[in-house]
């Protein structure tokens, strides 16, 4: 009986010493609302789902439901938010950058942009946008890129590239490298110089944020790194923030969905799918 007595009090300890030696990160997801240390001003807390902010060079990834309103923000004017979205019902319908600039005939994604797949459906929406400065042209760094550049690119290291976190970010989902197409990068601007050229604009500054409206179910992948085209010699990224609630997907109601007969046929297209799948 004495050795039972002495194994929970063995417990006991060890359990409070790890209690003891726990701590918080500022990089890390929170349980919205009640833990949560911030939250958007023009938001109800109650129906957040999801707060974090992403370290420089890290990575985040979840799974969202059709309607959320996921906000993307640049708290010091040097986050470089590199995104892929994926029908989280069949995962194999995914971003596709090309048809992203065609169907609105815009290559620079703003307030109102719809990002496509290449099923003529839309995955999400961008319902917000007070930086302007964004990126559909170069998608996010690759290994050989950063290896030339800073010298390493691996996840673990001082300076991983995109490529490799979004790897890391999608095997949460079970993908796979083939399975990761070009990426958006939102808040670190590239726009098409008269020569042809692809001209790094640089950010909006502090405190700009992107809204973006998930129009199916959704998986999401995040890679927080600097832009493949940033000049600066050093690895340059500042932390960003990503809140998500509750809400509903684009219908008739909204401008954006009969902005061109091209649009409201995605629109209709995804609604359409929505619906006959009960989502």
């Amino acid at each position: 009986m004495s050795g039972r007595i002495d194994e929970l009090d063995s417990v006991e300890r060890a359990r409070a010493d790890a209690r003891s030696r726990s701590t918080r990160s500022e990089w890390m997801p929170y349980l919205p609302p009640h833990t949560a240390p911030f939250a958007p001003a023009d938001v109800d807390p109650g129906v957040l789902r999801w707060a974090e902010t992403v370290a420089p060079g890290g990575y985040a990834h979840l799974r969202v439901a059709r309607g959320t309103r996921i906000r993307l923000e640049d708290v010091t004017g040097d986050a470089c938010a590199h995104v892929l979205v994926f029908n989280a019902v069949e995962p194999g319908e995914r971003l596709n950058v090309a048809d992203t600039q065609k169907i609105p005939w815009q290559a620079y994604l703003g307030a109102g942009h719809p990002l496509l797949s290449g099923d003529g459906r839309v995955l999400a929406t961008i319902v917000a946008d007070t930086s302007g400065h964004h990126d559909a042209f170069c998608g996010t760094s690759s290994d050989a890129w950063n290896e030339q550049r800073y010298g390493d690119a691996h996840p673990e290291g001082a300076s991983p590239s995109g490529h490799a976190l979004l790897r890391l970010a999608g095997a949460k989902h079970g993908l796979t490298v083939r399975d990761l197409p070009p990426a958006v990068t939102l808040f670190q601007g590239v726009r098409v110089d008269a020569d042809g050229s692809l001209a790094w604009r640089g950010s909006a500054g502090p405190g700009a944020s992107v809204d973006l409206r998930a129009e199916l179910p959704l998986i999401v992948l995040v890679a927080n790194v600097p832009h493949p085209l940033d000049p600066r010699d050093d690895y340059v990224v500042g932390p960003l923030r990503v809140t998500a609630w509750a809400e509903r997907p684009t219908d008739e109601r909204d401008d954006v969905f009969a902005l061109s007969p091209e649009r409201e046929r995605a629109y209709r297209n995804t609604i359409a799918y929505a619906e006959l799948a009960g989502l």
